[in-house]
């Protein structure tokens, strides 16, 4: 690909994270430009139809929405990240979906209210995850989504794990209790490249200040489990 590519980002944006990913593993050159969401700057609104992140502009021509944008690279570049088989390339396709389900149940994890909301969409996320597990090959046959190679699944899971690393620490919340197959995958993906480059370095210092910000039952137990690690 010989046209100039530019990412429009925000910092802590899964869906960003996704196009970073897929085009880090196919090794395409491009430059990112990181915005704040809550003050969209005038040009951006003029590419971005639903105001939201990433667009990809590809010589100066924007391309919206997560999911074509990694579409559109599968097509236009080498180093195919889906199946080869239509019904397998479709399947993918499916989970990818199932991937933005998964964050919409997390978003919805910490804007809960109160304890016993908090408690159903943690009950969520985890069924979520269960259901995953069963999807996921034997570990003998390879660290990912689809075994030994990282596929464009993988690039929609990566960010969806990197919120645990900062949830993991919250008393009361378990996500991964009956899904050793997803922890090794979360594992995998948590040591790949493209995934850890995909954000700052700051990011988990972000996020907790994100979460913190929300207000939420998470918000509250967050500040009480700090409190007891300080006593």
């Amino acid at each position: 690909m010989t046209a100039k590519l530019t990412l429009v980002s925000h910092l802590l944006c899964p869906y960003v994270q996704r196009a970073a990913i897929v085009l880090a593993e196919k090794g395409i050159v491009f430059e990112r430009i990181t915005i704040d969401l809550a003050n969209k700057p005038d040009w951006f609104l003029k590419i971005s139809p639903l105001g939201k992140t990433p667009v990809l502009l590809v010589d100066g021509q924007p391309i919206f929405e997560s999911a074509v944008i990694c579409e559109y690279l599968e097509e236009t570049t080498p180093t195919p990240l889906h199946p080869h088989d239509p019904v397998a390339r479709a399947q993918h396709r499916g989970w990818m979906e199932f991937g933005s389900a998964v964050l919409n149940a997390i978003a919805g994890l910490y804007a809960a209210p109160d304890d016993a909301q908090l408690a159903a969409k943690a009950e969520d996320v985890a069924a979520k995850f269960r259901q995953v597990e069963e999807a996921l090959p034997a570990s003998a046959e390879g660290p990912f989504f689809a075994g030994a190679h990282f596929s464009m699944v993988d690039a929609v899971f990566g960010p969806v794990f990197r919120y645990f690393d900062v949830l993991d620490a919250v008393e009361g919340l378990d996500f991964f209790a009956t899904t050793p197959r997803l922890l090794a995958w979360r594992a995998a993906l948590a040591g790949r490249r493209s995934v850890r480059g995909a954000v700052r370095a700051d990011y988990p210092a972000l996020l907790r200040h994100f979460l913190l910000a929300r207000q939420s039952a998470l918000s509250r137990r967050m500040v009480a489990n700090a409190e007891l690690a300080a006593q």
